[in-house]
């Protein structure tokens, strides 16, 4: 019997001793690769794609539901009384109390502080700190985010440093998961114990009693099985990990890693992450009450989630503070005042695509600088000039607009949504080429084509405007063009123009030429001016689609891409400076340090006089042209714009300008099927109700002419230089300084005086 006892015991020893060698050589062998895993890149940051930020200042026009609707897209929320806390704000009988939250954009750090806005008469009177009463010249609210390009995981997440996480939030965390995780070396027998019992009793896995290292190692290299052979593994690894990293290293990449809700369809993993979506914080700006509410969510992310059950998440919170007191990490005084605050969290926002023809044009350009593998992991911020408030006026408009141009003509209705009446809209800063909106069809789930950028239609009569321009050497506003039927030989056939209606005048001027839109005299201009050198100048507009040579090509007969017009219109806004259509602005890494920085690309195409010219003949068009139903729709501010009507009615246009925006509407069908309605009929609304959303974007400051424009004083009649009181119907018009008229009128300038008095008295009866 003895014998037996101790061959038990050696048999037992060997065991022992073999078995503890095998689990020592399996731990070493975990630890190199747990050090592999832990060493290299530990997650797989999405690059994230943000709008531009908005300027506000003294002066500028104020719209206050845009500015809420702005407020709440960057996650500020509306406070009873004056916001103590960042990202709240409150509306007054005058203005707005806002306390910012922290901005970093490349270039730029700001740290939050509270602010008064004072409106008067629709514009921003005054801007100062509420703090201190210093005024303050310029605010600049945070940019949204737009997209995220995620890999497999679909993971949103902000790496933030364990010396960074707030003590409250450390201590919260471990109370609610781990209380011992300081004591312990990554198995705590005793929550070993209390499992196990449980686990027997119920005959299965039921309880887990996993350490904080215990569930990072679940996360990083286990499948979510609850299998015997899975726990296992589990604890060696948990131990591989205590061997090779201290504890608090151990616990800042928990914090990182950890699953803490959803967002659509990514997931909210990390503190850092958790604090913003759940309260629009930073993690170090958390309360105790936040920090122990989030803490909370780890037993049970959707279960306990604020926005599923409030009250549920709040008990939740209460338990955990109790915790947290217990272990002796807060007072009594502590818990009771964090218990009793109210639980306000961040207006739920599920992750959705904004501007996705915009972020598609993007897109296309970062994928010449950095691979898809790179944009889904190393959490590059990517700054853009998209205007968000603007880009959704501009949706909403065209979507509007084309179903009024539906249900007023059911001719243009298709049950296929492939089919149905389409649009396109680009909204530029004209002197810096930033584009603030772009729409680049009716429904991108639909159709992911691309008709801003990719389109190419005619453009109708807006083609008059820039082939006028570029014969602005040879003719004065005020020139007379031939007005009647005129037969052209074109490649052996012949070819007449016709206009749009028949007008009465046998000549128009070529400022009446651009207000009524007339065919016929546009050819005659670029007849008379020179084709080929009409062409040859044109290239400087950078049309990326070849101009027809031929007459026709002044009608719009050469298809264009409505970026291309728009950037050409942008020419005669911007002093005859072309910009280049600019999208993109920085890169930064994860360390904020700059990898991209776009700026601002600008070509000479026009002098400062010849555009201004060419903005004064379209300002005429809204007067008293072809866009003149523009006052209709309130527009009470200088506009310079054209329209633009394609044959059989298959494309409608309205490109129009002010000093400060531009914006282009296009309206057609895909397959060229006729919309049976003209540029002022079609796309003007659109461009009028795109506009008036966007009153804080129009200064209403008037076109100036620059120093090389002079103002002489013409006889409508001749066109020439006015004869004094001889010419009964005289008024001033722009030239060029170096391209005034020198001929005085000859119809009036040797008249008699009875011929004089007869012409007056009949332009008082016409």
């Amino acid at each position: 019997m003895i014998l037996w006892i101790k061959r038990l015991i050696k048999v037992g020893l060997v065991a022992g001793i073999s078995g503890f060698l095998i689990a020592s050589l399996y731990c070493w062998h975990l630890t190199g690769r747990v050090e592999k895993r832990f060493s290299g890149r530990r997650w797989q940051i999405p690059s994230v794609i943000y709008s531009d930020t908005t300027l506000l200042y003294p002066g500028r026009n104020i719209h206050w539901p845009s500015l809420r609707e702005k407020l709440t897209g960057i996650g500020y929320r509306e406070s009873a009384g004056s916001p103590t806390k960042k990202g709240y704000y409150r509306p007054t009988s005058d203005g707005l109390e806002i306390y910012l939250n922290d901005l970093t954009v490349p270039g730029k750090i700001r740290y939050g502080f509270p602010a008064v806005l004072t409106f008067k008469r629709g514009t921003i009177a005054s801007m100062a700190r509420r703090d201190s009463g210093q005024e303050i010249p310029i605010l600049e609210l945070e940019p949204e985010v737009l997209m995220r390009y995620f890999g497999k995981e679909r993971e949103i997440r902000q790496v933030v440093p364990i010396d960074e996480i707030p003590e409250s939030l450390q201590h919260a965390v471990m109370s609610a998961e781990d209380s011992r995780f300081y004591t312990h070396h990554g198995i705590d027998p005793r929550g070993i114990l209390r499992a196990v019992y449980t686990n027997l009793k119920h005959g299965a896995i039921r309880q887990g009693g996993s350490t904080l290292t215990q569930q990072l190692a679940k996360n990083y290299f286990l499948t979510p099985e609850r299998t015997f052979t899975r726990k296992l593994n589990e604890l060696f690894i948990s131990l591989a990990i205590e061997l090779k990293y201290e504890k608090e290293e151990i616990l800042g990449i928990y914090l990182n890693e950890i699953y803490f809700g959803q967002k659509g369809s990514a997931s909210v993993n990390g503190a850092g992450e958790a604090a913003r979506f759940y309260f629009n914080k930073r993690v170090q700006d958390l309360t105790l009450a936040e920090s122990a509410t989030i803490a909370g969510l780890i037993k049970g992310p959707n279960l306990y989630s604020p926005y599923k059950n409030m009250e549920r998440s709040r008990k939740r919170r209460n338990v955990v503070l109790a915790s947290m007191q217990k272990n002796g990490w807060i007072t009594e005084e502590e818990r009771r005042a964090a218990s009793e605050e109210p639980l306000t969290v961040a207006g739920f926002q599920a992750y959705s695509q904004k501007a996705p023809y915009f972020l598609d044009y993007v897109s296309s350009q970062l994928r010449e600088l950095y691979p898809s593998t790179i944009l889904t992991s190393l959490g590059f911020s990517i700054y853009t000039t998209l205007d968000t408030q603007v880009q959704k006026a501009a949706e909403r408009a065209l979507e509007r607009g084309l179903s009024r141009l539906e249900k007023n003509n059911p001719k243009l209705r298709r049950n296929d949504p492939e089919k149905r009446l389409q649009g396109a809209i680009v909204v530029l800063q004209p002197r810096t080429g930033n584009i603030l909106a772009m729409v680049g069809g009716r429904d991108y789930r639909v159709s992911q084509f691309n008709r801003a950028t990719h389109a190419k239609r005619q453009p109708g009569s807006c083609f008059k405007p820039v082939v006028a321009s570029v014969l602005l050497d040879q003719f004065t506003p005020s020139d007379l063009l031939s007005n009647e039927k005129t037969d052209y030989v074109v490649d052996g056939k012949t070819w007449t123009p016709k206009n749009f209606s028949e007008e009465s005048e046998k000549q128009l001027s070529v400022r009446d030429m651009l207000r009524i839109s007339s065919n016929r005299a546009a050819v005659d201009m670029l007849v008379r001016g020179g084709l080929k050198e009409a062409l040859k100048k044109l290239e400087a507009f950078h049309f990326s689609t070849p101009v027809a040579p031929w007459p026709s090509m002044v009608l719009g007969a050469s298809e264009v891409v409505p970026m291309d017009l728009a950037r050409a219109y942008a020419v005669f806004a911007s002093d005859g400076i072309q910009p280049f259509p600019l999208s993109l602005k920085d890169v930064v890494d994860e360390n904020d340090e700059l990898l991209v920085g776009r700026h601002m690309q600008i070509d000479s195409v026009l002098s400062p006089g010849e555009a201004f010219l060419i903005t004064s003949m379209l300002e005429g068009t809204v007067k008293n042209g072809t866009g003149r139903s523009l006052a209709r729709y309130g527009i009470d501010f200088p506009v310079a714009a054209k329209t633009g009507t394609t044959n059989n009615y298959r494309d409608a246009w309205f490109v129009g300008y002010t000093p400060d925006l531009l914006a282009l509407v296009w309206v057609g069908f895909d397959n060229n099927n006729p919309i049976y309605a003209t540029g002022g009929t079609a796309a003007l609304p659109i461009w009028a109700e795109l506009v008036s959303a966007l009153p804080g974007y129009i200064s209403g400051n008037a076109f100036s002419p620059p120093p090389d424009v002079v103002t002489v004083k013409v006889c409508r009649e001749s066109g020439k230089r006015a004869a004094g009181l001889k010419c009964p119907d005289v008024y001033d018009e722009y030239f060029l300084e170096s391209n005034t008229p020198d001929e005085t009128c000859p119809i009036h300038g040797k008249a008699s005086l009875w011929d004089r008095m007869g012409r007056g008295v009949k332009g008082l009866f016409n």
